[in-house]
């Protein structure tokens, strides 16, 4: 009987020195995804061009003033568009 005794206390010393598995800790992990965005932009609006105001049968050097006009009128509507795109982006 006292040797049941003592294997009985050496298994329970032996359990309890067992190291008992602790679940993981939670671990906290940041994940960047992208998001779409509405544009917010205000529409660019179309300029008058000058050659839409000359009259039919317009004399040549008026026309050639008005294309020369235009021209620059367009290279500004473009810059304005293009940088509305690219606000956008």
């Amino acid at each position: 009987m006292r040797m049941i005794m003592i294997w009985m206390v050496v298994l329970l010393a032996g359990c309890q020195s067992q190291q008992q598995a602790l679940p993981p800790e939670p671990r906290v992990v940041e994940v960047q995804v992208p998001v779409a965005v509405p544009c917010k932009i205000a529409p660019v609006q179309r300029p008058a061009f000058a050659v839409d105001s000359l009259p039919l049968g317009a004399p040549i050097d008026q026309q050639m003033r008005a294309l020369r006009a235009e021209r620059k009128q367009r290279q500004g509507y473009e810059a304005r568009l293009e940088a509305a795109v690219q606000a956008c982006q």
